[in-house]
């Protein structure tokens, strides 16, 4: 395991899981798609769908659809209350974020080789002081990081399934996005593909 500080606030922990972490990680994140399954998210206002699938885990779900971006509760499709945070999700909190209080939600994202997703930051949370702590499981993506404002400089690394990446400090609001996801590049997902996990406290402690 190394790590990198990518930039002010931005560390990326490669290889942070072994194998035997990212498959247990997995079968997790299976266990969660079964209780809350994957769904399609549409963009505010147009209803364009997106080409990422996903879903959630923890007290609140992130969700995007013609009335915006939200939290709630519940499943949009199934009515049903997210299932738990896996605990082996909220000790990694622990371990590399070191933030007084735990994550309330894990949005789950699921990439096929065609999938992408713009930049864009994450800003509908209220502790603004806690990072966003995300993990990389199966094929490798190219990821951007830019900065406070949308023309802000940008630059591109790779990701790795096992890697986990930290976003926080003076670039807790910095745009980002997923260009591309390389297929056949890792054997951790039966039918290829990438998981993306990203946690976030969403309310002040």
């Amino acid at each position: 395991m190394t790590s990198t500080k990518i930039a002010p606030g931005v560390d990326l922990l490669s290889a942070h899981l072994d194998t035997r972490a990212q498959k247990a990680m997995v079968s997790a994140v299976r266990k969660t798609v079964r209780a809350a399954p994957l769904y399609t998210p549409t963009m505010p206002r147009t209803g364009k769908p997106w080409t990422v699938r996903m879903t959630n885990c923890g007290p609140l779900g992130w969700v995007s659809d013609r009335s915006g971006y939200r939290y709630q509760p519940t499943h949009p499709d199934t009515g049903r209350p997210w299932p738990a945070i896996p605990q082996m999700l909220l000790d990694l909190w622990d371990e590399t974020t070191g933030y007084k209080a735990p994550p309330e939600c894990c949005l789950v994202n699921f990439y096929t080789d065609k999938a992408r997703m713009g930049l864009h930051r994450d800003e509908d949370e209220q502790a603004l002081d806690a990072p966003v702590l995300s993990v990389s499981l199966g094929d490798t993506a190219t990821f951007r990081l830019g900065g406070l404002e949308r023309k802000s400089k940008t630059q591109s690394f790779k990701l790795h399934s096992g890697d986990v990446l930290l976003i926080g400090g003076d670039n807790r609001l910095a745009y980002h996005g997923i260009d591309r996801v390389f297929p056949g590049t890792s054997t951790l997902l039966k039918d290829g593909g990438r998981i993306n996990l990203t946690l976030r406290r969403v309310t002040k402690p």
